[in-house]
C-alpha cells in the first residue's frame, strides 16, 4: 500500500466514480506506478513522476507520446493528466519476459508491433515531439558523470566516448520514424489476443534498428533470434550494412544502459541498487564490444 501522501493525492485526482482501492504496481525506475480501481469496476494505472532532464525524461513529452501510441493502437488509453500524475486503462494481461520475448513466434508479433509503433505514430502525435539519438544521450551523460564525480573514473569515461564515437561512425546513414527506446520485456504486455506498450518516457524520433537492438539487448537474443527478429521486421534478408548497425546499436544500447544507472545512482531517490544494475551492463556490453570488433571493426 502507498503512503498516506500518495495516496491522499490520487484519491483527489477528479477522474474517479466513487471511493477507489490502491495498490502499488512494481517496477517503475523513473516513475512510481499505482494500479486504481473504482466503483465503476474499471481499473486503471496512475503514473507519479517529475521532469527528469539529466535522462532526457520530459512528461508533457511522454503524455503525447502515450495518447498517440493509443490513438496508433499500440497503447492503453490515458483518461487523465495534470501534473506529475497519467491515469491510464489497465491492461489486463502479462507483462512479457526475456523468456517469453525468446519465443520465435513472439518475437514475429513484437516485430509487427514495431512497425505499426514506428509508422502510425507521428500522425497522431501532436505538439513538439523529441528525439532520441542514443550517441547524444551517450554524450550527455559522459558530460555530466565527469562534472559531477561519484561515477565511472575519468580513464573509464574516456573509453566510452571514444568506442561511441567508433559506433556511431558505423552505424550510418538512418531512416527516421518514431520510437519507444525502452524496450525491456516487462514494458510489453500480452492480454491472450494482442500485444501493447507501455512506459513512453524515452519516446522520440530515432531509427527502427534501435529499438530492435535494444529490445535484442535487453532480452538477450541469440544471433539466430536476432536474425528472425530482423527479417521479420523488414521482411527480407538482412543486408550487410544493417546486421553492422544493428550490431552497432546493440553496443550503444547497452552502453546507454551502462550510463544511465550510473547517472541514476548519483541523482535517483528510487530504492533501488543502480550500481549491481549498471554493473551487469558494463559487463555485458564489454562482451559485445570484443563481438563488434572482431567481426565488424
Amino acid at each position: 500500500m502507498p503512503d498516506t501522501d500518495v495516496t491522499d493525492a490520487i484519491a483527489a485526482l477528479p477522474c474517479w466514480s466513487g471511493a477507489i482501492e490502491i495498490d502499488a504496481l512494481p517496477g517503475g525506475l523513473t516513475n512510481r506506478n499505482f494500479r486504481v480501481s473504482d466503483q465503476s469496476r474499471q481499473v486503471f494505472v496512475v503514473r507519479i513522476g517529475r521532469d527528469l532532464p539529466e535522462h532526457g525524461v520530459m512528461r508533457f513529452h511522454e503524455l503525447a507520446a502515450a495518447r498517440a501510441a493509443h490513438a496508433a493502437g499500440v497503447a492503453p488509453q490515458v483518461i487523465y493528466a495534470s501534473s506529475g500524475f497519467i491515469v491510464s486503462r489497465f491492461v489486463d494481461g502479462s507483462p512479457l519476459t526475456a523468456e517469453r520475448v525468446r519465443d520465435p513466434r513472439m518475437l514475429e508479433r513484437i516485430a509487427a508491433l514495431l512497425r505499426r509503433c514506428h509508422r502510425d505514430i507521428p500522425a497522431h502525435f501532436e505538439g513538439p515531439a523529441m528525439i532520441f539519438w542514443v550517441f547524444q544521450v551517450i554524450r550527455g551523460y559522459l558530460q555530466l558523470l565527469a562534472k559531477r564525480g561519484g561515477g565511472p573514473p575519468p580513464a573509464a569515461l574516456r573509453t566510452f566516448a571514444a568506442r561511441a564515437e567508433r559506433l556511431e561512425l558505423a552505424v550510418g546513414a538512418v531512416n527516421i520514424v518514431f520510437g519507444h527506446n525502452d524496450l525491456l520485456a516487462a514494458n510489453l504486455i500480452d492480454d491472450g489476443e494482442r500485444l501493447w506498450l507501455i512506459d513512453w518516457d524515452y519516446a522520440g524520433f530515432n531509427t527502427p534498428l534501435f529499438d530492435l537492438a535494444n529490445l535484442a539487448t535487453n532480452s538477450a537474443l541469440s544471433p539466430e533470434l536476432e536474425t528472425t527478429l530482423l527479417e521479420s521486421y523488414f521482411d527480407a534478408p538482412v543486408a550487410a550494412a544493417t546486421g553492422r548497425a544493428f550490431a552497432a546499436l546493440q553496443c550503444a544500447s547497452l552502453l546507454r544502459e551502462t550510463l544511465w544507472a550510473a547517472v541514476s545512482a548519483l541523482s535517483s531517490t528510487i530504492d533501488f541498487d543502480y550500481q549491481r544494475y549498471g554493473e551487469d551492463y558494463r559487463q555485458r556490453f564489454e562482451a559485445r564490444w570484443l563481438e563488434f570488433e572482431q567481426h565488424h571493426g
